[in-house]
Order: structure tokens, then sequence, then C-alpha cells
């Protein structure tokens, strides 16, 4: 059996984590069922990411973006579980298989236990505002830790546990906060952030998302994303991609938000437009947070460890 996961061309923590997840779920997975495919953590059902043919086992995937792949014929599809009750509907299977998002699952992984506390409060952007923002300056400007989503998968986990406090735009941002107990604050920057799939892993394990809106840090981030910065539009009209990866990031742009050698007169600009930014994330990160129930988070994973004990007897 082989996994599948969406993999960014620029590093994203909540869809690389499936490169080890399994084998602590499922050990020995990788040598059973060599014509499956695991379609595990993350938004990948969607009919321009997944390969036709071929026959996939499904668990914890979600939808919300491009169009769902045909999931009629059994003989090719498997779904043994999905993210949460949104996707469920979508596909046409019974709510009670949206049951979580696997990725919940890392806090049960011995080499995450007990990790000691080391900051106190955190933000993790979105990996399309990590590309081109100014969120580790900002973050600086008012005394939050800086996570990179790109970053090693495990690093950014571990340094969400050992937060006191999650100030999340990356919906896994949020749901590894909740998973280690820790609570947290939704944010948004853009129309690019899917309510969809956040909503979809919400209502799972009974907590709502309400982002507070953060404006957008820099000309070169709303360039990325499309959408307006200090009153200068940079929307392009078009539809989002089937596949986000096939986004067209302009390079040139990145290159001139990310020159090592920057004028301190131009440094002191750029951190002035970023003003309302700072301002908005110090707030969020003072605003009441979120935490699921501890009984409804393990009642949520007891149903998910059934499912993997079915997947074991029957492909393992």
């Amino acid at each position: 059996m082989k996994p599948y996961y969406w993999e960014s061309e620029h590093g994203n923590f909540g869809d690389d984590l499936n490169l080890w997840l399994w084998d602590f779920l499922l050990p020995g997975f990788r040598d059973a069922s060599p014509d499956t495919l695991l379609v595990g953590v993350g938004t990948v059902l969607n009919r321009a990411l997944l390969p036709k043919g071929g026959h996939k086992l499904v668990l914890g995937s979600g939808f919300g973006y491009g169009a769902l792949p045909d999931m009629s014929d059994p003989s090719e599809w498997d779904i043994r579980s999905v993210r949460g009750p949104l996707t469920a509907e979508k596909v046409g299977i019974p709510p009670e298989k949206g049951i979580i998002d696997p990725a919940v699952m890392v806090a049960d992984m011995p080499e995450f236990k007990d990790l000691p506390k080391k900051y106190k409060k955190s933000f993790v952007p979105h990996w399309e505002s990590a590309i081109a923002g100014m969120w580790p300056a900002v973050c600086s400007l008012v005394g939050l830790n800086y996570i990179d989503p790109r970053g090693e998968a495990k690093d950014v986990i571990r340094a969400i546990a050992q937060s006191e406090l999650i100030v999340a735009e990356s919906m896994h941002g949020a749901i590894l906060a909740d998973a280690f107990r820790v609570p947290w604050v939704a944010v948004t920057t853009s129309h690019s952030i899917n309510s969809f799939k956040w909503s979809d892993w919400a209502q799972t394990v009974g907590v709502s998302y309400k982002p507070r809106q953060v404006p957008i840090s820099s000309r070169a981030e709303a360039v990325v994303k499309g959408a307006r910065f200090w009153g200068v539009d940079f929307e392009t009209g078009a539809p989002p991609p089937e596949d986000p990866n096939s986004k067209k990031i302009d390079g040139d742009v990145l290159v001139q938000s990310h020159k090592p050698r920057q004028t301190p007169l131009r440094m002191v600009a750029k951190q002035a437009l970023a003003a309302p930014s700072a301002l908005a994330l110090w707030q969020a990160s003072r605003a009441a947070p979120q935490l699921s129930t501890d009984t409804v988070l393990q009642a949520r994973k007891d149903r998910f460890l059934e499912v993997i004990e079915g997947v074991r007897r029957d492909y393992c």
C-alpha cells in the first residue's frame, strides 16, 4: 500500500505528515495490498489530484477544492472515513463516516509525548501567507513566536505542541493545537482561506470556525493571493485552480519580497504598511481561545481507531 498526499511545491506540514503518520497507525502497511493507494490526511478528494483508476482506500480525507472524482465504484473506492460531516454529505455517504481529521492521532505518537512548553504564544499562517508575507517581522513586533508551516513537519508539530496558545490561519495548525490540548484562535487574511474544510473538521469536535480578520501584511502577499492591499486591488478575477500547485506565483515578486539586503528606510516603510496586520494579530492573540472538550475529542479518536482496526483486519 502506498500513501497518497498533496505535495506542495513550497512545503506544507499538514500534508507532509502523511509520510510517517501511517507507519505509526498501520505498521507494515507499505508491504500489504500493493495495488491500493491510501488516501489520508488532506483536502485531496479532488478529481484533479487523485490518479484515475486503481484501488483507493480513503481514511479521513476531505473535500474543499475543485470537483469530486466519481467515487461510486466500490471496486475502486473503499471509503472507510472522511474528515467530517460536510465532506460525507458531498461524497454521499452516511454522516457517521465523517469522523475526524487523522492528523489528531499525531498527539498519540511517543515522540511527541510530554514535550516541555517553550513558547507563550505562536502564530501559524497558511502556507500561502508564509510564501510572501512579512509574518516573521510582524510576529517579532507583537511578541509572538512564528511557526513556518513550510518547515519540516515534525519540527512544526513540536513547536505547536510546545506553545501555550496558537493563533492559526493554517487549519492543521488549529487541528494539531487542539490535539495537543493547546488553546487556539482562528484568523484569516483573505478569501483564499477555505472555510468549508475548517467547518468540516470543527463540527467533528464541537467547535466553531469564526475567524478573526487580519489584514494582509505585504504587497507581495496580496499579489500571491489575488487580494487588496492598502486600497490597491491585485485580484485577477480567475477562479482558483482545481490543483493548488497549478496556481502561478510570480517568482520576481517573491524575490523582491525576500531580498537579503534591504535598506533601513525600505524596511521601515514595509513595517509601517504592515502595522494594521500587527495590530490585528496582537488583538487575536489576546482573544478568547477555543478548545474542544477532552471527552468529545477522545470519542472521535476512539471511533477512528475502530476504523483503523478494521483496515488492519482487511488489508494487513
